[in-house]
């Protein structure tokens, strides 16, 4: 494993530097990245940390920063080093000006203003998280989206990423004999999608979390013929309605919450026709 230092800085929470940085990274294999993320560095004070952080343990540098003298600081003292000094929204940002033939506003952490869009996030998160795992099934049609499927299927973490994309998910889960809610065939406005996953990658995802809870590697919640007929009842219950169906088995949670989007968009498409 190659390691390095990777310095992000950011003048607002880091979260767009970071995205980009480990979006590029898992491109190359065989690394280890030791990541030092520098948040809210707004002032010259403040990026002087950062560059004696820089000249201790010397590395890739990736920022945001909008503030010309700051930004122009960091760049400087990078050549004086001798390390690398990547804008992650600078050339985009340039281009967008030159096609717009607007000037951009210097103006740190702009993209986490306290817009309709960022309560919109915050009112998705908190639905997310009071329809987990079955609850709350009565004010279901609120929802935009509904996930169902047997445990270890990505439901939850599947429903807090689409939350913070503005989006109201819930998640009920299918157990071998148990009835879902009945209110989850009568809903008209959420998209209702079933999550599948092999057998055999559910028997051993469950036998990883029963270690970690240092419960017995033999419990029919991991036993393969159990889980099995567990697959085939929760597949029975998703094909009845016709609802859409993602195998997760080989995607990642942002991928299968892509998949769920675009699904949104199609069926919400009539929706946005003109005349409509």
């Amino acid at each position: 494993m190659e390691e390095f230092h990777l310095h992000m800085v950011s003048d607002a929470t880091g979260e767009t530097v970071q995205s980009v940085a480990r979006a590029c990274l898992v491109q190359f294999e065989n690394i280890k990245p030791e990541e030092n993320l520098w948040t809210l560095v707004r002032t010259e004070g403040q990026v002087d940390k950062v560059i004696t952080g820089i000249e201790e343990n010397p590395g890739f540098v990736l920022y945001t920063l909008v503030d010309p003298k700051v930004r122009t600081k960091l760049q400087d003292a990078c050549r004086r080093i001798q390390v690398p000094c990547i804008s992650v929204l600078q050339p985009i940002m340039a281009a967008f000006g030159g096609f717009l033939n607007i000037e951009q506003q210097a103006r740190p952490g702009l993209q986490h203003a306290l817009d309709n869009e960022y309560f919109a996030r915050i009112s998705a998160m908190d639905f997310a998280m009071s329809h987990d795992d079955g609850q709350a099934t009565w004010n279901l049609e609120e929802a935009d989206v509904v996930l169902v499927g047997v445990s270890r299927t990505s439901k939850t973490p599947t429903c807090i990423y689409l939350a913070n994309r503005g989006i109201k998910a819930a998640n009920i889960p299918i157990i071998l004999g148990m009835e879902v809610p009945e209110e989850l065939f009568s809903l008209t406005h959420p998209l209702v999608v079933g999550l599948i996953k092999e057998t055999g990658s559910l028997v051993q995802i469950r036998r990883n979390r029963l270690r970690m809870l240092n419960e017995g590697a033999q419990s029919e919640y991991a036993d393969p013929d159990a889980v099995a007929e567990e697959v085939k009842f929760a597949n029975r219950i998703i094909a009845g309605p016709g609802w859409p169906v993602i195998d997760v088995t080989r995607r990642s949670i942002e991928e299968t919450a892509a998949s769920i989007m675009q699904l949104l968009s199609e069926t919400r498409q009539p929706e946005l026709e003109p005349g409509q």
